[in-house]
This record gives C-alpha cells, structure tokens and sequence, in this order.
C-alpha cells in the first residue's frame, strides 16, 4: 500500500466516523464514504484494548495484506477505515479475510 493511498490524519479519521456510512460484522467495521480523488484510501485502527503493541501491529499488517490481495475494493474510489472488533482478535488470518471479503461484497452492493 503506497502512503498516498492511506488516511492518516486524525480530522480525515474523525470525520469519516462522523459522517460516512457505516457497516459491521463480527469482526469488523467498514466506515466509507465516496472522495473527490482517482483512488481509494484506507485506514486502520485496531484499539489499544485488544492488546500490546505488537498484538496491534502484527493485526495491522494482517488488515494491511488483506485490502492488497482484495481488487473489488479497489475499483471504488472511496476512503475507509477497517476497525479490527474484540471477537476478531484471536482468529486467524483465513478466517478475517473470508469475513472481510462478505463486507467488500456488501458494499459493492450499494
């Protein structure tokens, strides 16, 4: 994933809760909302709750792979942020991609 292709700032993190759509499963939130530029971008979060440092980076480079192997999403030229749920902290990567992959498809959808 190229830096242009990521949310980093904390208003662009806040304002996309705020005021983008929202969609979940049990192990994830998508919020998304559509953007004025030719590519999507993406944004992590895994809460300091669920774990150590590297609990959290170890998830985030997981998400990471994730939304790289996966090409539906990037057909949409939205921003989003993945958030990694409780339930979802002790699955393996397999399993988060398959529910994951559900949520691309439900978006796709809309």
């Amino acid at each position: 994933m190229k830096k242009k292709y990521i949310v980093k700032k904390q208003q662009d993190f806040n304002t996309l809760i705020k005021t983008g759509k929202k969609i979940y499963s049990k192990y994830f939130v998508i919020y998304y909302k559509d953007n004025n530029m030719n590519h999507s971008r993406y944004g992590i979060s895994v809460g300091t709750k669920l774990g150590n440092a590297v609990f959290r980076n170890n998830h985030k480079r997981k998400i990471r792979m994730i939304i790289d192997k996966n090409d539906d999403i990037k057909i949409k030229k939205n921003d989003f942020i993945v958030l990694l749920r409780k339930k979802g902290s002790n699955l393996k990567y397999c399993e988060l991609q398959q529910d994951f992959n559900i949520l691309v498809s439900k978006i796709k959808e809309k």
